[in-house]
């Protein structure tokens, strides 16, 4: 499991975090999600622990610096940028895991259903999911 460190890649156009063909889930214990990234490292090379730290000074940082300019609102990608920073206030942790189908995704959601968890996105080319 790596450690979080926000790229360019993972923001859209308009510099909101979107970090396409990743799944993003919130737990409210940090436990939780190490557990799941163990249990799943096997699946996905690419899973990331974000501590409510990273989420409020990394992500948060771009959406409070999206806010200062003067551009349409982005509308789910914001909102949803908005809710992780909600739950990271609240001590919850994030897990960022790359998946690149939906059997993946789903042998994800599998492990996490196991545990409580706040709040789970898949992020497509185009569109954000809801994972329950």
């Amino acid at each position: 499991m790596k450690n979080f460190v926000l790229s360019p890649k993972m923001l859209s156009l308009g510099g909101v975090f979107y970090p396409k063909g990743y799944a993003v889930i919130m737990f409210p214990d940090a436990e939780d999600a190490r557990q799941v990234a163990t249990a799943f490292a096997g699946q996905s090379e690419d899973i990331m622990l974000l501590t409510p730290e990273d989420v409020m000074g990394q992500i948060g940082q771009m959406e409070d610096h999206n806010a200062d300019i003067a551009l349409p609102g982005v509308g789910t990608e914001s909102a949803t940028v908005r809710k992780y920073i909600d739950l990271a206030r609240d001590g919850d942790h994030a897990l960022m895991v790359a998946v690149d189908s939906d059997e993946t995704a789903e042998a994800l959601m599998k492990l996490v259903r196991e545990r409580p968890f706040s709040y789970a996105q898949r992020y497509h080319l185009l569109a954000i999911e809801d994972l329950e």
